[in-house]
């Protein structure tokens, strides 16, 4: 494991997997996780890649920044590309994300300060928060908006002053979340695999971003190659939500598979052959 340093001084964990002369290969975990939620996604892809994680910032072993402002996708944005300064200067990488940090992901393939240096995405559960904005407006009282609406209650919840933080400390609201986490039959992080600094510091991420980019979304558009995987049990992001942006991505692919939400920890194997079948087919990439 080593450190980089963002923009605004904050300290990002990363870590390194497979041959340091291959492809690099980015992966950006959502919340409550961290960059362990990888661990075996990146050993099968090892083979292939120099895999990266990273622990976003208030999570795992990056720096914890107490204030909300500290998680706007803008701070995410110059911390993935402190990341791929340092591992990959002089080369595009590929991106693989799952729920936050796919969130996160599209914000950076929609950048213009960040045009070249992404070959390919993969996502997983998780839209574009402007594109979740014109969804809602475009479709918001029709069965799919509304559907999406019930699936994101914990949206909400989140925006809760103190009781969420309360509902990780006193342990019941892990209760809940595991129930969540095994549904479709998965199943829940090892204990000790997150620390409560992952659940509470992660609420900045929605509390910082939801609201401004929903009300006031941008036309945020790429020309990446991206592949949406949209697992059919997902707890929390229906399929509509993430693959309904062909006007803002127009290389786009769509997966659709069996399984719930943590797709990563449940089935590495499939993440790693859905990412290397898009890397080859639409990167140009061969092993």
């Amino acid at each position: 494991m080593r450190r980089v340093t963002s923009a605004d001084g904050t300290r990002i964990a990363v870590h390194e997997y497979g041959d340091p002369a291959a492809p690099v290969l980015v992966c950006v975990h959502g919340y409550p996780d961290n960059a362990g939620l990888w661990d075996g996604v990146a050993t099968r892809l090892a083979e292939h890649f120099r895999v990266v994680t990273y622990d976003v910032r208030g999570a795992g072993e990056s720096d914890q920044p107490r204030q909300r402002s500290a998680y706007r996708l803008e701070r995410l944005e110059e911390d993935f590309t402190a990341v791929i300064d340092a591992v990959a200067p002089d080369q595009p990488v590929q991106l693989l994300a799952h729920d936050w940090g796919s969130i996160q992901s599209w914000h950076f393939v929609t950048s213009e300060r960040l045009v070249g240096r992404i070959a390919s995405f993969v996502s997983i559960s998780g839209p574009s928060l402007d594109h979740a904005g014109y969804f809602l407006r475009r479709r918001g009282l029709s069965w799919a908006g509304l559907k999406q609406l019930a699936h994101s209650w914990y949206v909400f919840y989140f925006h809760l002053p103190w009781l969420p933080e309360l509902g990780w400390r006193k342990g019941w609201a892990h209760k809940v979340f595991g129930r969540l986490e095994s549904s479709a039959g998965g199943a829940s992080a090892d204990s000790g695999e997150r620390s409560l600094g992952d659940y509470v510091n992660g609420l900045n991420l929605y509390r910082a971003n939801v609201v401004p980019r929903l009300l006031r979304p941008q036309e945020r558009r790429t020309g990446v190659p991206v592949l949406a995987v949209s697992p059919d049990r997902d707890a929390f992001v229906t399929t509509p939500l993430q693959t309904d942006v062909s006007r803002w991505a127009p290389n786009l692919s769509v997966q659709v598979v069996r399984g719930g939400h943590w797709l990563p920890r449940n089935d590495p194997g499939l993440v790693t052959r859905l990412t290397l079948e898009h890397t080859r087919r639409v990167a140009g990439w061969r092993a």
